[in-house]
């Protein structure tokens, strides 16, 4: 019995060693650091109008695709942060229902090929799963030894296969403007996430500035501008009424004041700090 124990233990080690060596392959690229620092710049409560939207709702129940454009400033990465909590709390018991998001950046597009950003899509909903699924597996070893990487077609391909083990998958793309142009990124990764929708009923959440080549992709989803709302405006000025000087902390008045001046100059933009950043 003992021994029989001891084996299981080394075969698990080595499975879970095994499926961490694939994962790591699939791409080191990992969208979770970016997502914990959103997070954490927002102040308590920002974005209950978007949770709270009917547009939202609709969505999580029913919806294929939520497009959510808005201005420069408007706070769109950090509501994006909000929207990935939002699921990844909800879901956290539900294993049938997949969750996997991008942050683009066009600081750092040397990261953001088509290839890439399926490959993180891919590990994300893996890791999802108690198991390697047997494709992702078949992918790693058609190429181990070659020592070569997938094509778009295989990690797409592959991809559909995971996300159909899932009963339900929700993607989260946050500054699609920012997706590179010139190689055809964009217009191919567009292609490939509605092929995967087509065939999957992916549900997709995507932010962007207002530019007219989305209005005609997404012309078809739900839509919800998004704009720095009065409350949440207020929630971050409460919030940081303490970096004001001490003339101003003793006078309630004064610090109303100061708020509805700014209310009224941000006109849905987080102008006010970066902790609201597009």
């Amino acid at each position: 019995m003992g021994v029989d124990r001891l084996n299981e233990r080394q075969d698990d080690r080595e499975r879970r060693e095994e499926r961490q060596t694939i994962l790591n392959w699939l791409t080191t690229i990992d969208y979770a650091p970016q997502q914990n620092d959103y997070i954490n710049r927002r102040q308590e409560g920002t974005g209950r109008w978007l949770l709270e939207s009917k547009e939202f709702q609709d969505w999580v129940i029913t919806g294929n695709t939520l497009f959510c454009p808005g201005i420069p400033g408007a706070g769109k990465t950090i509501l994006t942060s909000v929207v990935v909590k939002e699921l990844t709390t909800r879901f956290q018991n539900d294993k049938s229902i997949g969750i996997a998001y991008l942050y683009f950046n066009f600081r750092r597009q040397e990261e953001q090929r088509t290839q890439d950003l399926l490959a993180s899509l891919l590990k994300q909903l893996t890791q999802g799963q108690s198991f390697l699924p047997d494709s992702v597996k078949s992918l790693y070893d058609n190429h181990r030894d070659r020592n070569t990487r997938p094509s778009v077609d295989e990690i797409s391909k592959t991809l559909q296969s995971v996300v159909a083990l899932y009963s339900r998958v929700f993607i989260i793309v946050d500054a699609l403007d920012e997706c590179q142009v010139s190689n055809g990124c964009r217009i191919r990764f567009l292609s490939e996430i509605f092929n995967l929708q087509e065939k999957r009923q992916a549900s997709l959440f995507v932010t962007s500035r207002f530019i007219p080549e989305f209005d005609e992709k997404f012309k078809e989803s739900m839509r919800l501008e998004i704009r720095a709302s009065n409350q949440d405006v207020h929630r971050y000025l409460d919030g940081h009424m303490s970096q004001l000087p001490g003339c101003v902390l003793r006078s309630s008045e004064l610090q109303n004041e100061i708020k509805a001046e700014i209310v009224k100059a941000v006109d849905g933009m987080y102008v006010i700090s970066y902790i609201l950043n597009k």
